[in-house]
């Protein structure tokens, strides 16, 4: 009997003479992702191990969240308290008490991106990273004036 070559490309798998590899990947030869890892497999089915790398598509997502929480929170900023609230009356009273939660939760966004980006090496992490510092600056900013209105009378 003769021994059947091992055409490269196939993960492995036998082929006779003449035989075309299967274009859908064999099970145990396929790359698993996992969410926020990815555990790779080998063509004998052991695993490689998990490579602790975050998929740069939710760091995208992560990115637009981040942007949408803290564009809520400038619009609530320069839209609605000094415009909306007075005109109700109630601009001393909760302005303060929205501004800080939203300020933080935006602020906790962004540094998520910041993370996920550098995470996931993804090609656009300094640009990004730049963004995300500049929009977290101005958010504190805007903490830090509602803690002082809060606090000073």
């Amino acid at each position: 009997m003769s021994e059947t070559p091992v055409v490269e490309g196939t993960g492995g798998v036998s082929l006779d003479a003449g035989e075309q590899p299967c274009p859908v990947p064999v099970l145990g030869a396929l790359d698993t992702t996992t969410r926020g890892a990815t555990t790779v497999g080998t063509a004998d089915g052991s695993s490689t191990g998990s490579l602790d790398v975050e998929d740069p598509d939710s760091a995208t997502r992560m990115f637009s969240t981040s942007v949408m929480v803290s564009a809520v929170r400038c619009t609530l900023a320069y839209v609605v308290f000094p415009w909306v609230l007075p005109l109700l009356g109630l601009a001393d009273a909760v302005g303060p008490w929205i501004g800080i939660p939203i300020s933080l939760i935006a602020i906790g966004f962004n540094i998520a991106s910041i993370r996920r980006f550098w995470k996931a090496d993804h090609a656009w992490k300094w640009a990004i990273s730049t963004i995300n510092v500049c929009v977290i600056g101005l958010l504190s900013v805007l903490l830090v004036m509602d803690l002082s209105s809060l606090f000073s009378g």
